[in-house]
């Protein structure tokens, strides 16, 4: 699932509470949902907010991208991804790439994705 909109508009809250749902569904908890049908996934894997590391010089971008690369690589076809603003601190044209490239990775890995992007 893609999620765009303006900033302020939802997104985050949607994708944190969406994999929230599915974590509680998995463990047995109820999901607060007046009708809920939810697929067995392996592992949720969640690129959602990053930062620097100024100890061991790592920028916001360095981070953000070694987590989506760790989460594409141990992704299956029966994992979830959730992934909010990947690349927002870049240049359109180099976010809009980035969103579009994991986004095809997803796709041809066949994992359920939610995705929310400003490109």
């Amino acid at each position: 699932m893609l999620l765009t909109g303006p900033n302020m508009g939802g997104k985050s809250t949607l994708l944190r509470q969406a994999a929230l749902a599915v974590v509680a569904a998995h463990v047995g908890c109820r999901v607060p949902a007046s009708a809920c049908e939810l697929h067995v996934v392996d592992a949720v894997y969640c690129r959602v907010g990053a930062g620097d590391g100024i100890r061991s010089g790592v920028s916001t971008f360095f981070a953000e991208m070694s987590e989506t690369a760790a989460a594409l690589n141990a992704a299956t076809d029966k994992s979830l991804l959730v992934i909010d603003e990947l690349g927002r601190g870049t240049s359109t044209a180099d976010g809009y790439a980035i969103a579009y490239a994991v986004a095809s990775a997803v796709a041809e890995r066949g994992s359920r994705c939610l995705f929310a992007t400003h490109y």
